[in-house]
């Protein structure tokens, strides 16, 4: 047998590059989890050290569940926070540079704007008294906490429960201070929350006596006046650096309430006030009884002013609007012509309160709103909340509310541009988009519905139904812009029942597109600007933005037809009035958070919202209860003894039927005070004349006296 010989080659097998990269792999994960294992026993052997039992374990497990527990809570409070945090980046510490002296369109002062916020006087200049009423009153603790005083908290919240009521306050000045010059005065966990991150942000970004001095300065404190300075030129007519104890005492008192304790509209709760902010003195140790007994018994006096209120919610909205036409102006200080008729903001408010005193309670509803346009655009009056001393927020004008069936005319009114008519038959039945089958009201459905029928019965499938087949939601939501609406639509399809947030001027004026004929561009606050020399810097009829047709004449006269329908046998029959013909839409949204009326006649146009600030349901309001009355209410004022015009596209003649339901609105408030009855006011002819006269007198040549020759002889 021969053996191999040397010639003869073995075969050789070559290596994969993969099974080396597997073997590392798996040599790797290996050493990891034994190095982990190894480390795990290492650290459990370590902790072991701090193993306790008994009741010592009890007292760490306690305290381990507090640390997870707050962690997750401050990392939730904290994204809470983050939005507000926002708002510190503009730049708040700025003032406005405009004096704006406020006329009504009559030509007589309402208020001013701007001036009253620079009248400051530095904190070390003011009397020592002063700041001692102050923090007496709302922060005793200033200078030894960081923003926020839990002791006084506790304090606050033990009192509270003593008098089972709310009598004191456990928000620090630096609280207050970041809530009025970031947030608002809703009442929710939300903006707690936000107000204690702010007010740790200002604590760290500025020195306690900037914060104090920012804060006597941007408060308000009732008349229209902002910062301890203005109000004591306001209610005592000198400086604050020469005001007595007693009058500090009224000064500081004002924090709390000021259009309650305001001296000039309510003297005696005024001086209760004060006398409580000096026992504060005396109990904070910050005085002896014997330093306040004499402002005890010389208690302050005030500037007769009489008791005209301002209309501070108009003001302040026609302010803003004013600066973002005069921002180029040659002068900051002006003097502005506005629309507001003092008569009708007065019945508003009457009505609003009235509504709200009567049957608030019954209905678990807090506040409202109401917006009242000429239908030429003027802005007649701004009800934007029910206390300006109690909470600035104008829910007019800021308050995005669910819209509920009040947006549906606009829905509508895409329909009758796409030439459908208010005769077109709709079925009624049960309708599904999507996922989302939305209901009726009343949990029913129909068969064949004209569109009248569907509106005036505030139908929801029926909407749906034209959004859904014929419309879409895009040529809705443009259709809403066009008509001037500055609020947010969604282009979701659950916009059609009025899931978007709308403010109640935008109520008004897109509604006041349908008073016009399908005219839109025309709301307006004021009519003229000017110096102070009466020259002329911006006029609306020559400077303001046009009006314009954003729906046709056929559109807006069969919506019309339509929304006047509601008032007579539909949802809103409360709204009926007895002289003239209206037309609107009421509005309820889900769980009964906003309950409208949004309507107009031949003269007027208003929005009306009732609901809460927290977004706390009502008690079962709806839209055709309070809003419809309050609407009624002052409307009725608004239509004495002017010429009452027709509503465009329908018969003014006024149906018997709505004679029967204004009777039936007019029952509901028997027991109401009576309004006022409306001054006279010219007509439109006689105001037409005069115009003329005027003009007629400006274009007329200077008439040229001959001089007499006696006088020649004298010369």
């Amino acid at each position: 047998m021969n053996a191999p010989g040397p010639d003869k080659k073995r075969k050789r097998f070559k290596v994969s590059p993969l099974l080396g990269l597997d073997a590392w792999i798996d040599s790797t994960l290996y050493e990891t989890r034994f190095r982990l294992a190894e480390f795990w026993e290492d650290t459990t052997i370590f902790f072991r050290r701090f193993h306790v039992t008994g009741w010592r374990r009890a007292i760490f497990e306690v305290l381990g569940e507090a640390f997870t527990w707050g962690t997750v809570g401050s990392v939730l409070m904290l994204t809470l926070a983050i939005p507000a945090f926002h708002e510190t980046e503009k730049n708040w510490r700025t003032r406005d540079d405009f004096a704006v002296t406020f006329l009504d369109r009559y030509g007589n002062e309402i208020g001013q704007r701007g001036i009253l916020h620079r009248s400051a006087v530095p904190i070390d200049e003011l009397p020592d008294h002063v700041i001692k009423a102050v923090l007496a009153t709302e922060d005793r603790r200033f200078f030894d906490h960081f923003g926020i005083d839990f002791l006084g908290l506790s304090r606050a919240m033990t009192e509270n429960l003593r008098a089972n009521s709310v009598v004191q306050g456990g928000s620090t000045i630096t609280q207050q201070l970041a809530k009025n010059l970031f947030l608002n005065n809703e009442r929710s966990l939300d903006r707690k929350i936000k107000e204690a991150f702010l007010a740790l942000w200002l604590e760290s970004n500025l020195t306690k006596k900037e914060i104090l001095q920012t804060y006597l300065d941007r408060a308000y404190m009732g008349g229209g006046t902002f910062g301890i300075a203005a109000a004591s030129e306001f209610y005592f007519g000198k400086s604050v650096k020469d005001v007595n104890l007693a009058e500090a005492a009224m000064l500081a008192g004002l924090f709390k309430a000021p259009a309650k304790y305001a001296p000039h509209v309510n003297l005696p709760a005024a001086r209760a006030r004060a006398n409580v902010v000096l026992t504060n003195l005396v109990q904070g140790g910050l005085m002896t009884e014997g330093q306040v007994v004499g402002a005890r018994r010389n208690p302050a006096t005030v500037v007769d002013r009489g008791r005209s209120e301002s209309p501070d919610y108009f003001l302040d909205w026609a302010f803003d609007e004013v600066k973002k036409v005069a921002q180029k102006m040659p002068t900051h200080t002006l003097v502005v012509r506005t629309t507001l008729d003092t008569g009708i903001q007065k019945a508003a408010e009457e009505s609003a309160e009235y509504h709200l005193r009567q049957f608030g309670k019954e209905y678990h509803v807090t506040q409202a709103a109401i917006v009242v346009l000429e239908n030429n655009g003027a802005v007649r009056a701004i009800v934007g909340g029910r206390d300006y001393g109690e909470s600035q927020f104008n829910r007019a004008t800021a308050a995005l509310r669910q819209a509920g069936s009040s947006f549906k005319p606009y829905v509508y009114a895409a329909a009758m541009e796409k030439g459908m008519t208010p005769k077109t038959l709709v079925s009624g039945g049960a309708v599904s988009w999507g996922n989302w089958s939305p209901q009726n009201y009343s949990r029913q459905y129909l068969g064949k519905i004209d569109l009248t029928t569907a509106l005036v019965k505030s139908i929801n499938t029926v909407p749906v139904r034209l959004a859904k087949d014929y419309l879409t939601t895009a040529p809705i939501v443009a259709l809403t812009k066009a008509f001037g609406v500055e609020s947010p639509i969604s282009s979701h399809k659950t916009m059609v029942l009025g899931t978007s947030g709308m403010t109640v001027m935008d109520q008004a004026t897109g509604y006041n597109v349908f008073a016009t004929g399908g005219i839109a561009g025309m709301r307006h606050p004021f009519t003229q600007i000017l110096n102070q020399n009466g020259d002329i810097l911006w006029d609306w009829k020559k400077d303001g933005v046009k009006p314009h047709r954003v729906l046709s004449q056929t559109a807006a006269d069969n919506m019309n037809i339509m929304l006047s329908q509601v008032p007579e046998w539909g949802t809103g029959r409360r709204a009926a009035l007895p002289m003239t013909r209206a037309a609107g839409k009421t509005g309820t949204t889900q769980s009964y958070r906003d309950a409208w009326f949004v309507g107009f006649t031949g003269n007027y146009t208003a929005a009306v919202w009732f609901g809460n600030d927290n977004f706390t349901p009502t008690k079962e309001l709806t839209g055709g209860i309070l809003p419809a009355m309050t609407w009624q209410r002052f409307m009725n004022y608004a239509h004495q003894n002017i010429d009452l015009k027709a509503i465009p596209g329908i018969d003014p003649t006024l149906p018997k039927q709505d004679k029967v339901a204004a009777a039936e609105a007019e029952a509901v408030d028997d027991d109401a005070l009576k309004a006022e009855e409306r001054p006279r006011v010219l007509s439109g002819a006689t105001a037409k004349a005069i115009r003329e006269i005027g003009q007629a007198l400006k274009a007329a040549p200077q008439l040229k006296l001959p001089i007499l020759p006696s006088k020649v002889s004298a010369l």
